[in-house]
């Protein structure tokens, strides 16, 4: 609390310093002071010492916002000025008043809120332009003094504040949609840079692995060649989408196994297999991390009786995929995981709370589940 005081302590000076102003000008007929409204003395108190003190406060920033600085002053010129009309003139709810008085307020919340007042500047014009219409033609053409006066008891001054409320919502409503967006093009950016960073070790392996095929003269070398071309496109163009069926994602899988039992010399058990409406749409490049990890971390570190068996399912409300791997441990890899790492966040930013991703090992056996809700 203390430390609060310190730091803002030239605005609690500015604040008690406008009360024995106030009564200074009230003293000298240049403002009229409410003696039965504490309340009001005490609003415009805080309000005028806290914009008398901002420049002093914020000296540096003000220092480069010269334009802004103008504008404060000039409003300021044209509320004393407005306060000086009214103690001159002496008028009851002087009309030239409360058209100075209406610019001030309009011009200082263009200077709070310029984006908002100039959205909706014609909803304003719409709520206060009847109110102001309707105040003159009560102060100036419905009889003499007396007869406004008995008037304006049935027509209270604050209906003039009332939109206020529901401008502010509008305001509130605007900031919210803003950061909402904002969150939202985050996430866009950030799914964008998580796509990007799918292993690419596995086209290099694979090109060098198609490379030793045509000198050899394989008759394998067109297929290695078609596989990888599919996977490529797939990647590039179909990884880039929001969404694709399990009928694409299902054939990317088989290719990407495909082309790796075309790599290795020893015999390895790999099964994928699927029962599931391959219409059904889920996130692109989800599933080959989760298979990428199990090649690299599993058949790779065995020399023999390696396996890989993949099962991708449906339930009433959930897409099930879920890959077993065996592993030696003994040679556990001091990787940190950035693709297990890499899917956690995709799944959380395009999911939410609409998937479970479950890890399970034991003894040399490494399983991955992941469930995703339907139609999420």
């Amino acid at each position: 609390m203390v430390q609060l005081l310190n730091k803002y302590k030239a605005f609690f000076i500015g604040v008690l310093l406008m009360f024995p102003i106030f009564y200074v000008l009230d003293y000298f007929e240049f403002i009229l002071i409410p003696k039965n409204n504490p309340l009001e003395i005490i609003m415009y108190a805080v309000f005028f010492g806290i914009l008398a003190v901002l420049p002093i406060y914020n000296y540096s920033y003000f220092k480069t916002k010269k334009r802004i600085i103008l504008n404060v002053l000039a409003l300021m010129a044209l509320f004393f000025m407005a306060l000086f009309i009214d103690s001159f003139m002496k008028m009851p709810d002087n009309p030239v008043t409360f058209i100075l008085l209406m610019v001030f307020w309009f011009g200082f919340a263009y200077l709070l809120i310029p984006v908002f007042i100039k959205k909706y500047w014609k909803l304003i014009v719409f709520i206060y332009g009847p109110l102001f219409l309707y105040f003159l033609y009560l102060r100036l053409f419905s009889g003499n003094l007396e007869t406004y006066l008995e008037i304006k008891e049935d027509f209270p001054f604050f209906i003039f504040f009332l939109p206020i409320p529901m401008l502010f919502l509008i305001w509130v409503f605007e900031q919210w949609k803003w950061v909402q967006n904002l969150k939202a093009e985050k996430s866009k950016a950030e799914l964008s840079l998580l796509r990007s960073q799918i292993n690419p070790h596995f086209f290099f392996n694979t090109l060098n692995n198609l490379y030793a095929l045509t000198v050899k003269q394989s008759e394998k070398a067109p297929e290695v060649i078609l596989k990888l071309s599919d996977m490529m496109r797939y990647t590039i163009y179909e990884g880039d989408k929001e969404m694709v069926t399990l009928e694409d994602e299902i054939k990317y899988v088989n290719n990407y196994i495909e082309l790796h039992k075309i790599r290795y010399k020893k015999s390895v058990d790999i099964a994928f297999n699927h029962d599931v409406d391959t219409s059904l749409t889920i996130a692109p490049l989800l599933y080959i991390i989760l298979l990428e990890n199990a090649f690299k971390h599993g058949i790779e570190t065995l020399t023999e009786n390696a396996f890989i068996h993949i099962n991708l399912k449906e339930e009433t409300d959930f897409i099930i995929f879920s890959i077993e791997n065996n592993f030696d441990p003994n040679e556990i890899s001091s990787s940190n995981g950035i693709g297990l790492q890499n899917l956690k966040r995709r799944l959380s930013l395009l999911y939410k709370n609409k998937h479970e991703l479950q890890v399970d090992v034991l003894n040399n056996l490494y399983k991955t589940t992941l469930k995703i809700a339907k139609h999420a």
